[in-house]
């Protein structure tokens, strides 16, 4: 069963797995879909996600459990900086400053050899990043990173273009995975608000303890 971090008449928020895609795609295999119907706690309808992760990031994801909750949720998700969304991250080299904002658009780039990504180019979708260093290790950072807008890929890219690639993320420059990305914390501004914190997975334990994180020593 995956660990429920927030539970109300309206709203779950889960504490999604690494590796677990929200959406069940074209080829199969495990997804939050699969889920869903356990997760109904007596609801007539199955609670369905009001935003997305990647399935490679692990933490936070809101799911309404109402239509009318979903619709709710859908506005806020919409309209920028509604919602306060915390990640942390394990990069592998380290920023210039100790503080910074990446405002760099983001456009989807396809090619027949490797399929699509997410490159930055000035033709893309404007995207922003809030960013600070938490802690350093050898060789790799922790930081804490604050989207000001909900690109595809936004904060992959927003590092590596940084310089310093997420940790596991191969894609994107940062080497073989687990992709080393939290949906550490969200808050919603509801009446009353709701706030969620996701603890440290497993697979990010090592890398943030070097960092100087005590929650994953």
């Amino acid at each position: 069963m995956i660990a429920i971090l927030h539970r109300d008449d309206a709203v779950l928020i889960l504490d999604k797995p690494v590796g677990l895609a929200v959406h069940a795609g074209p080829r199969g295999g495990a997804s939050l879909e699969d889920h869903l119907e356990a997760l109904r706690f007596g609801k007539r309808h199955r609670p369905q996600p009001a935003h997305r992760l990647d399935a490679d990031t692990a933490g936070c994801l809101v799911l309404g459990r109402t239509k009318p909750a979903l619709a709710a949720l859908g506005r806020l998700f919409a309209t920028p900086g509604a919602v306060t969304k915390t990640y942390w991250a394990v990069v592998r080299g380290a920023p210039p400053d100790a503080t910074g904002v990446i405002d760099a658009p983001l456009l989807k780039h396809s090619t027949a050899r490797e399929g699509w990504r997410m490159v930055v180019d000035a033709k893309g979708q404007a995207a922003a990043t809030a960013w600070r260093v938490l802690g350093r290790g050898p060789g790799t950072a922790w930081l804490e990173l604050t989207p000001r807008t909900g690109r595809t890929h936004q904060l992959r890219v927003h590092c590596a273009h940084l310089g310093c690639p997420i940790q596991g993320d191969e894609r994107y420059g940062g080497g073989p995975g687990p992709l080393h990305l939290l949906a550490r914390a969200i808050r919603l501004p509801l009446d009353p608000a709701i706030a969620a914190t996701a603890p440290v997975p497993a697979h990010m334990r090592k890398a943030l303890a070097a960092c100087g994180c005590a929650e994953a020593g």
